[in-house]
């Protein structure tokens, strides 16, 4: 392999480390908006995205989420989730199957996502979407160009913090302290 195959390599593999801890960090943010989420954790997650970045909702989350234009626009649609009462007594973002594909400065990126989520008024569900989630370099900064949510499936929970004790085996317990 020659020197520019070998710095081309490393750049996409680069590249797709870059895209992944991005979507980790949106996600990240996003489990935990809150009235007590800081305006800076919503300054890094503007900054996620291309200044001109597109986030929209398919299928039932086109008239669930629509669609934001710009940076502000989508900083202002998450901040509408921090409060100031809560939306979330709890939410989790699990993604999964992903696909990253780089070409030089852009990038594309599929992932499903799964949600657990307990809202403040008690009511909890699960959900999965596909994330089609388009990237772009800039000045060595990978942001996020466009993102795309589209619902698989929706399913209301009764609760998901059973107070009920977790049953394992006796004696796997028998060195631990008590």
């Amino acid at each position: 392999m020659n020197d520019f195959a070998t710095l081309a390599r490393i750049d996409r593999l680069e590249a797709e480390n870059t895209i992944r801890k991005i979507v980790a960090r949106y996600f990240r943010i996003c489990d935990q908006l809150g009235p007590d989420t800081l305006p800076s954790e919503l300054g890094e997650l503007g900054e996620l995205f291309d200044p001109d970045a597109i986030w929209e909702g398919k299928g039932r989350y086109a008239e669930a989420f629509g669609t934001m234009k710009g940076r502000a626009a989508i900083v202002e649609m998450i901040r509408g989730y921090c409060g100031p009462e809560p939306h979330f007594a709890m939410t989790a973002h699990f993604c999964t199957s992903e696909d990253i594909a780089v070409d030089g400065d852009q990038a594309s990126g599929s992932w499903m996502m799964l949600q657990a989520t307990t809202y403040a008024d008690g009511r909890a569900d699960l959900r999965s979407a596909r994330l089609q989630i388009e990237f772009a370099r800039e000045r060595r900064v990978w942001r996020i160009r466009r993102f795309t949510t589209e619902n698989i499936f929706s399913r209301r929970v009764d609760h998901w913090n059973d107070a009920a004790t977790i049953p394992v085996p006796i004696d796997s317990h028998a060195g631990a302290a008590r």
